[in-house]
């Protein structure tokens, strides 16, 4: 064992007894939780905290699972709970001729799920596949990825309290918000400095102006599950021309096989158990043997295609004669669920096709997603595999489940994907690991490999062993000269390590706008 596998144990038994609210099995004890419901409460805080010297570490629901949940980076922090922040500020001007939302940090992605279905049902928005209690700008200002882009791209206008406790608006907010220019220009005049609070520890967002997107006539989920496993660069190639000419728009999200079984286990299982009245124990045996029959294949695709009635034909056909030889096509439609699963319902006695009604109805929330509708249900699926009491997605980080990310960038190159792809999960084999990992196909020169690791966070030594392949991880991606997209709070410090330079600029240029690094010391920075 290597001296950093016996540092990462001895961290870890040290740690367990602040490990209980945080999935990673590390949690930094704080001093405080604070709250605050207005700008002015945000503003009394920070100063408050210059006054005090006790930095703030601002969460907007705290549901960042997998990458810290409202853990800090350093010890001692007070936390500030914005959740109470939770106003759609324009709500009565929402429109589609005005599709943006200006909401604070504690709206979530079922609030306003809700909302526009409520008020303005022709227009949606750029979900992810987290819970619906997820805050909207905590995730796009982590740079998370939803189904139709990165969510760093539907984020502008932002109210920023600094450091110094000044309110700074970017772009054209900054003429107040009666101007007609302040909801809809995103850049506008001069340096654009929303970037700087995009994974950045300067200020303290407020508020945001958001995208949204108006619903086409015709809306489909579209799957590709590839053939064989050694075609899986050039599938990937072929994916990459598609998302350059624009046939495949939004996000492409290639899922490996333990990451599309886990995901649909919980579903199948409550099907079979809530509908078909089996016992729990003959659910879960029939749950792998329905997986093995609709799910075999190594790598599924799912994307969303929209449209008018004839670009969806033209576009679905034109995809299928480019990716035959490699993938089975299905397309995925609301009637499709429904007339399908009617149909196995009726004959669940049979047992094939009761394994078929039951991947169908686990299916129904993820073709929504791919249209923009929130769900639980992959948090629910993490709940079920681990025992928990509940089902409910709010209660994740009091479960046994521990989850790790290590999530890197990566060209859009089907050959480098393949090989790191396949390299990770060689180092989590190494381990005693299995890796769940999509490959999210976000913009026309780039991915994203979302990779995480599963463990019983009650045990001390899994924690530790969690930790130490995902260290492991983070090592061999950095050998092929890539580096991660989003990054845990327990591993900042390795983060900056790698750099150091690129940091200590950045730490100076924090100084201006936080001179007595008050907010959130070491997130994206350096801790001094």
């Amino acid at each position: 064992m290597t001296s950093g596998s016996l540092r990462a144990i001895a961290y870890s038994l040290g740690q367990m007894n602040d490990s209980a609210g945080n999935v990673t099995g590390r949690q930094q004890p704080t001093a405080a939780t604070l709250t605050a419901r207005t700008v002015a409460e945000v503003v009394a805080r920070v100063g408050q905290a210059r006054q005090t010297g006790r930095a703030l570490y601002p969460v907007s629901t705290g549901l960042n699972w997998g990458y810290g949940s409202t853990s800090p980076v350093t010890a001692g922090c007070d936390l500030l709970d914005l959740s109470g922040m939770n106003r759609i500020l324009n709500a009565d001007r929402i429109s589609l001729s005005n599709p943006v939302a200006v909401i604070e940090p504690g709206v979530t992605q079922g609030q306003l799920h809700d909302f526009l279905q409520q008020h303005c049902p022709a227009l949606t928005f750029n979900v992810t596949g987290s819970a619906r209690d997820t805050s909207i700008i905590g995730n796009a200002l982590d740079r998370g990825v939803g189904y139709f882009g990165p969510r760093k791209d539907d984020l502008f206008g932002l109210e920023v309290v600094l450091g110094t406790g000044e309110i700074l608006r970017t772009g054209f907010r900054r003429l107040g918000d009666d101007s007609p220019l302040a909801h809809s220009h995103p850049s506008g005049l001069g340096p654009m400095l929303d970037g700087l609070f995009f994974q950045g520890n300067s200020g303290i967002v407020t508020s945001a102006c958001f995208r949204l997107r108006p619903r086409r006539p015709r809306e489909v989920a579209i799957s590709l599950a590839l053939r064989r496993v050694e075609d899986l660069p050039a599938f990937i190639d072929e994916l990459a021309r598609m998302k350059r000419e624009g046939l495949l728009p939004s996000v492409t999200h290639l899922g490996h096989r333990a990451r599309t079984q886990s995901t649909l286990s919980y579903g199948i299982s409550k099907y079979l158990v809530d509908v078909c009245r089996l016992s729990p124990p003959a659910a879960l045996g029939e749950t792998g043997r329905a997986l093995n029959i609709v799910a075999p294949n190594e790598w599924t695709s799912l994307a969303a295609l929209t449209g008018n009635a004839r670009q969806v034909r033209a576009a679905i056909a034109e995809i299928r004669r480019r990716t035959r030889a490699l993938a089975r096509l299905m397309v995925v439609t609301e009637r499709l669920l429904d007339v399908g699963h009617a149909i196995a319902h009726r004959l669940r006695f049979i047992p094939y096709a009761r394994a078929y009604a039951a991947v169908l109805a686990a299916s129904r929330p993820l073709h929504g997603l791919a249209l923009g509708i929130p769900t639980d249900v992959a948090i629910q699926s993490l709940l079920w595999t681990f025992g928990h009491s509940s089902d409910r997605a709010a209660e994740f980080d009091q479960s046994r489940c521990g989850l790790l990310y290590v999530s890197p960038a990566l060209p859009l190159n089907g050959r480098i994907a393949a090989e790191v792809a396949d390299g990770m999960k060689s180092v989590a084999a190494e381990h005693g690991h299995t890796l769940y990992m999509t490959l999210n196909i976000e913009t026309d020169t780039s991915l994203v490999a979302v990779a995480n690791l599963l463990f019983d966070r009650t045990m001390p030594v899994e924690v530790a062993r969690a930790h130490a392949c995902a260290d492991a991880l983070l090592a061999f991606v950095r050998s092929r000269g890539l580096e991660i997209y989003r990054a845990r709070a327990d591993m900042m410090e390795s983060i900056v390590a790698a750099t150091p330079d690129h940091w200590r600029q950045l730490r100076e240029l924090k100084r201006v706008f936080d001179p007595d690094n008050v907010i959130a010391p070491g997130r994206y920075n350096l801790a001094q």
